[in-house]
């Protein structure tokens, strides 16, 4: 007899907890319920349809997964996305050699899981976008669910990617194996009241930055100025403790670090802070790509594509959103010291998008709730 489901979760959200009924979310619940209903009371038949929730920042995508796979009775895996490709990467490089490596993959996680959870499902990389491609087909063959949550719908994915036929494969599966239901009520969650907690700060100056006072509060044990060890590369800081780290923006976001080393960032540290940080948006470059140049993966002919027009500091921008990103997702609060305003920091330019979900989350981090693993409705 199951006791718990995200229609029974979502109902005590309510009316216990001071949830704000939303209808979009509520239909987000309804799907929801009816795959874990599927997944309970019809085992050995057809895998039911997963769910693929999509809509603007705060409107609860990860919550109401989240919900989901707290009712689960069926073995899953919940990850965040980053963390399911290092996954897939680090697998398909041990099975380097056999014949159909990504068969191989998928036939092991079905043995292993009945649902997949993943949140912020984002494309931006023609690797993974090759990789996918093919691993949604055999993931759903060998009758693994998919509960995922993403900024876009389907078929806006890797939009603009070099190379995009090669995940519409991916897409098409996705449409064919999960309902797809925008999440979006209208209402930014994040934007409820809530206690402040100052995490963020202008830098004045001719003064001592407001970071110093931060670290000595936080910080444990023996504090050090020496480059911390990260993956194959040092990276500087200004001061660095046990659980805490402070750093300046440019040796961290402006060096080629990768969302793998911010998931170690993360597992070494309780929090971080990051000084220095400059105004991130700028004035759009033309970019063009060569003819017949490649891809990492096969020679194509690219002809006079238009690359995207970038700011100076995007690729820089890039690896901040990756980073706030994994705080977010790992409740680790992050400290920040700016040039500017918070909603100064990127105004213009190519990544607009995809940092209104960054804003977002820096928002929700100024507030006490932040770090102690709740579970917001916001998420």
């Amino acid at each position: 007899m199951l006791t718990s489901s995200p229609l029974v979760l979502y109902r005590q959200a309510i009316d216990r907890n001071g949830f704000v009924h939303d209808a979009a979310q509520w239909q987000a619940v309804e799907l929801l319920q009816q795959c874990h209903e599927q997944l309970h009371t019809e085992a050995g038949e057809a895998s039911p349809a997963g769910v693929y929730l999509w809509g603007p920042v705060g409107r609860g995508k990860t919550w109401l997964m989240d919900l989901f796979h707290t009712s689960l009775q069926v073995l899953a895996r919940r990850q965040h996305f980053h963390h399911f490709m290092r996954w897939v990467h680090i697998r398909l490089f041990q099975l380097n050699g056999t014949a159909d490596p990504l068969q191989a993959l998928a036939s092991e996680l079905a043995e292993e899981i009945r649902v997949l959870c993943f949140d912020e499902l984002f494309v931006g990389d023609i690797g993974d976008a090759i990789i996918l491609g093919r691993l949604f087909q055999v993931l759903f063959e060998q009758g693994v669910v998919i509960v995922a949550t993403s900024n876009q719908p389907p078929e806006q994915l890797y939009a603009d990617g070099f190379n995009r036929e090669r995940f519409l494969p991916a897409i098409d599966a996705i449409v064919e194996h999960m309902h797809v239901v925008d999440v979006d009520g209208g209402a930014d969650h994040r934007l409820r009241p809530g206690a402040a907690l100052q995490r963020y700060w202008i830098a004045q100056p001719d003064s001592g930055s407001a970071l110093a006072a931060t670290f000595a509060a936080l910080a444990n044990g023996p504090v050090s100025t020496e480059p911390l060890g990260l993956s194959r590369r040092q990276l500087d800081v200004v001061r660095r403790s046990e659980s805490v780290l402070w750093c300046r923006f440019a040796d961290l976001c402006e060096q080629p670090f990768s969302a793998l080393d911010f998931i170690e960032l993360c597992d070494r540290h309780a929090a971080i802070l990051i000084g220095d940080v400059p105004r991130l948006g700028g004035t759009q470059r033309e970019g063009r790509i060569a003819r017949g140049t490649e891809d990492g993966a096969a020679r194509v002919a690219a002809g006079d594509r238009q690359l995207p027009r970038l700011s100076a500091r995007d690729d820089a921008v890039r690896r901040f959103i990756a980073l706030v990103d994994e705080c977010y997702d790992r409740r680790i609060p992050l400290y920040i010291e700016a040039e500017v305003a918070l909603d100064e920091l990127y105004t213009e330019g190519y990544l607009a998008f995809p940092f209104r979900r960054t804003l977002s989350r820096l928002r929700e981090m100024q507030l006490r709730r932040f770090g102690h693993g709740h579970l917001s409705q916001s998420r």
